[in-house]
């Protein structure tokens, strides 16, 4: 990584000394970057990048108003903070309320536990990519299509406010995602798999059987029959349970939705009971060892591990500083920008529901006739509403697994569904692959997880039968 940044402290904090008075609060963000991106389609490599960044933000704060620079140049740095002074200052009119958080000054570099990415040639790379397409195609001749995604992203930041944090941060994220199309004459299926790490390259090389699924459960489903669409009593993996608490649930945790939206905000209210009573689901940058975790969020809060469901009840959101300062609730660490381009937003980390205590086996006792679902294909949500596509699926009949179905898709209310909740797993999976999307700001790093769950009343293939 260059050094350029240790010769950036003083210069920020010479400028936050003469600048910092004239606002509420100002915010100075330096990042450094270096980036690696492949995608190979079908048999051609369409993208093949490396690229090194230096860059930053400027957060302003005056009455309430906020004004945002974004630079690549060191040189235009004490421009930037005057335009967003001036932003600042054009538009408060009210109050600053930011709630209040520990001053800090601390390191943290996140260390890995392999060969960091950096030191891993391109050729090696792209010779990765070409080995997990070769053996994408090489599953059945009936696959028409495959492609192979890697990034890697080695950033390293530095943040001074004018309450005097300043702080270094730095890690590396890695990432690949692959997907096999299969054709049939007018049966189209896919199949994808998606991994990532912040511990070594080598997590990203032995992927050779995940890859392979991939292709062999499109290939599979090309001669699956349909699920026909009825509302079912099912059951789903803990994969798709942690898609479902990001995507379905965890969205509405975040408290500037929620401080926007008066009806959102009383339909989310402190102490409503959403699920049954062994229900308990956490969003937590401070577990250790997720694409979620770091030590501080992008103002400088620490990170913490905030309970959002207790026993079924609503307890807790998520937030920034002046969300939580708006709420008047307690910061949680949740400021996060996918790089300097962005402002922070309130962003999840690492979601999770806590495992329960059924055995899995017993997860399907009773059920007459229902579905079982495994991992994730896509899926969708339009505020409390989402609807998820399985990647395998099964029926259930007389609590045995029957035959295996294609064209899963879950649908409901996420409120509910909570509510719906039968009976929670005795098992547990981190699910390392997200990448989360919001404000335009997509591809931010997170963690989700969670045990197998079994739900009655869920839309399966389509709106119910009459």
């Amino acid at each position: 990584m260059p050094t350029v940044l240790t010769d950036v402290k003083t210069l920020l904090q010479d400028l936050i000394a003469r600048y910092g008075k004239r606002v509420d609060y100002l915010a100075i963000r330096v990042e450094e970057a270096e980036e690696t991106n492949i995608l190979l389609r079908g048999d051609r490599i369409e993208t093949l990048s490396e690229g090194i960044s230096l860059g930053g933000q400027v957060r302003a704060c005056h009455r309430g108003g906020w004004g945002f620079a974004s630079f690549n140049d060191l040189s235009a740095l004490e421009n930037r903070i005057q335009e967003a002074i001036a932003a600042a200052r054009l538009i408060g009119d009210d109050e600053t309320i930011l709630a209040p958080i520990p001053v800090v000054e601390d390191t943290y570099i996140l260390p890995l536990t392999g060969s960091d990415p950096r030191e891993i040639p391109l050729s090696q790379k792209k010779e990765l990519c070409d080995r997990y397409g070769e053996i994408l195609r090489s599953v059945d001749d009936r696959i028409t299509t495959i492609s192979v995604r890697y990034g890697d992203s080695t950033q390293r930041i530095l943040l001074a406010t004018s309450e005097g944090t300043f702080l270094e941060q730095g890690w590396a994220d890695m990432e690949m995602r692959f997907a096999a199309t299969a054709r049939n004459g007018e049966t189209v299926q896919t199949g994808r798999e998606t991994t990532g790490s912040r511990k070594a390259y080598e997590d990203l090389t032995r992927l050779d059987d995940q890859v392979r699924s991939a292709a062999q459960r499109a290939v599979n489903s090309l001669d699956l029959p349909p699920v026909r669409g009825n509302l079912y009593t099912v059951v789903i993996d803990p994969i798709l349970s942690g898609l479902f608490v990001h995507e379905a649930f965890g969205h509405l945790s975040e408290a500037d939705m929620a401080y926007e939206n008066p009806d959102l905000l009383e339909v989310m209210s402190l102490g409503r009971q959403f699920g049954p009573k062994n229900l308990q689901i956490f969003d937590g940058a401070a577990p250790v060892g997720h694409r979620g975790s770091y030590f501080y969020d992008d103002e400088g809060t620490p990170a913490t591990t905030t309970q959002l469901i207790k026993d079924g009840m609503l307890v807790g959101r998520l937030h920034s500083r002046e969300t939580a300062g708006k709420l008047d609730e307690s910061p949680t660490g949740n400021a996060r920008c996918l790089d300097y381009h962005y402002p922070p937003l309130v962003r999840m980390t690492n979601t999770w529901i806590e495992r329960g205590d059924t055995p899995v086996p017993d997860l399907f006792n009773d059920i007459k006739e229902g579905v079982y679902a495994r991992n994730w294909l896509g899926g969708m949500t339009n505020g409390e509403m989402f609807t998820f596509s399985a990647g395998e699926a099964w029926m259930i009949r007389n609590g045995k697994l029957a035959e295996p179905v294609r064209d899963v898709t879950l649908s409901g209310n996420v409120f509910t569904t909570l509510a719906d909740i039968e009976a929670i797993g005795d098992d547990f999976y981190w699910d390392e692959s997200g990448g989360c999307g919001k404000g335009g700001q997509n591809g931010l790093p997170v963690g989700c997880g969670g045990p197998s769950l079994r739900i009655r009343n869920v839309v399966v293939g389509g709106e119910a039968e009459m």
